[in-house]
């Protein structure tokens, strides 16, 4: 497994030219343009979800990182801070060097609870990374999953 530093990605026009190279691998990363297009024109680059590895001077992996205060809480019973991990993607020559454990590890160092949505056939992965299946007070039309921090092994309210 290949340890490279995470970055967070500057909401830029560099970036978005990062993020096309992801775009011909599916319809789901064009929303992740789209967000990105609005943060540039709105000029809120201190405030990125996006996160990064670069290999050399290319972006290889990537996800987007939103954090929802517990006052904003709509899935947990009991209202609190999570992450919502969303658009994880390792670009296909890149895989299984452990890009994308990375990533979630990261995620994970912020010992907040993270929701994620996996896409089809990637359920054993977010397995392998300790996520399991969650159901939220309020329907959702796609399945989540979570990850529960150590805190928060005795608590884990659905």
């Amino acid at each position: 497994m290949e340890i490279m530093p995470i970055e967070k990605l500057s909401i830029n026009f560099k970036t978005l030219e990062d993020f096309k190279s992801f775009k011909e691998y599916g319809n789901q990363e064009l929303q992740m343009l789209d967000d990105l297009k609005g943060s540039i024109v709105e000029n809120d680059c201190k405030h990125s979800p996006f996160y990064g590895i670069y290999y050399g001077n290319k972006l290889v992996a990537r996800m987007s990182l939103y954090h929802t205060d517990k006052k904003f809480d709509y899935l947990f019973d009991e209202k609190r801070d999570y992450l919502f991990l969303s658009k994880l993607e390792v670009l296909p020559q890149y895989r299984e060097r452990g890009f994308g454990k990375n990533l979630i590890e990261f995620a994970k160092s912020f010992n907040l609870p993270i929701i994620t949505s996996p896409r089809i056939n990637s359920e054993g992965f977010w397995n392998r990374m300790g996520f399991m299946p969650f159901t939220p007070i309020t329907d959702m039309p796609e399945k989540l999953l979570v990850w529960y921090p150590d805190h928060l092994t005795e608590n884990k309210i659905n």
